[in-house]
């Protein structure tokens, strides 16, 4: 049987940061499900939409890779998508106290999906989208942070707010 992953998140943008962990997880499993999260509790920048289709063009050279997105409980998605594993990014020691509260609740909720922890390479470990969205807001420059595609985007929807 294929070994399914899922790799959750609101990617409000997706980072080079995200993209480590989402290509370094298509190397372990058979298949990577990226899953773009409808969180209620955020005012995101880019639409759901706008979102997977960033993350469709920069991991389009992936090709066992598939970008989707959800709303509800995590391990319900998980299920759905007859999917064991839940892959999920560790920048800092801060990262983990959440990350094992998640975990835990997402094994208690369901038993038989694993959680999956990878450390973000060094390089991206200061990295989040808010920062990106922060940075990129002034005009400051993101290209070494950012895909070319995303900072396009960036770009234009500061520029679209002003």
């Amino acid at each position: 049987m294929a070994s399914i992953a899922v790799c959750p998140g609101s990617f409000d943008p997706v980072t080079y940061g995200h993209l480590d962990i989402i290509t370094r997880g298509s190397k372990v499993f058979d298949k990577v499900i990226v899953a773009v999260l409808h969180n209620r509790n955020k005012t995101p920048l880019f639409e759901v939409e706008e979102r997977v289709k960033l993350l469709q063009e920069v991991t389009a050279h992936l090709e066992n890779v598939e970008i989707d997105s959800f709303n509800g409980l995590l391990v319900d998605y998980v299920k759905q998508k007859k999917a064991s594993t839940i892959i999920r990014g560790l920048r800092a020691v801060s990262d983990f106290e959440y990350e094992m509260q998640a975990a835990s609740i997402n094994r208690k909720l369901d038993p038989e999906v694993e959680t999956f922890f990878m450390m973000t390479n060094n390089q991206f470990s200061y990295l989040s989208s808010s920062i990106v969205k922060e940075v990129a807001k002034y005009g400051a420059n993101v290209s070494d942070i950012v895909p070319d595609v995303v900072e396009a985007a960036l770009r234009t929807k500061y520029k679209d707010l002003k």
